[in-house]
């Protein structure tokens, strides 16, 4: 995994937080690490976009890959009821992720041989 990818990764999961705590903030200290989630979120969104990667693909794996952990955060640790085509469904979108990424090709070295 390059670094972009990993800029992608780590915003994702600065995306659950900043979600979740959206939701479940109920005080200034919760507030502040919520709105610092964003920051972090769309900072590290933009890194992995100045190194290259398409703009497209980041941006679908960056929004299926929050969705996904945001979905299964709110059963594993809220309690939201579990639900078998929710599950189904997230999994299709896991694979469209993971397709999205793998038919992507790697961005080219400034400077590489030809």
């Amino acid at each position: 995994m390059n670094r972009g990818w990993l800029f992608v990764l780590l915003g994702s999961l600065f995306e659950v937080l900043w979600v979740m705590g959206l939701k479940h903030s109920h005080d200034a200290l919760t507030w502040i690490g919520t709105v610092l989630a964003i920051v972090l979120s769309f900072y590290l969104l933009m890194r992995a976009i100045a190194l290259h990667l398409p703009v497209g693909t980041v941006y679908a794996v960056f929004t299926g890959l929050g969705t996904t952990g945001t979905v299964l955060v709110e059963m594993l640790v809220f309690g939201e009821a579990f639900n078998i085509v929710k599950v189904a469904l997230i999994l299709v979108l896991l694979a469209g992720v993971v397709g999205l990424k793998a038919v992507t090709k790697a961005p080219q070295q400034k400077g590489g041989a030809a």
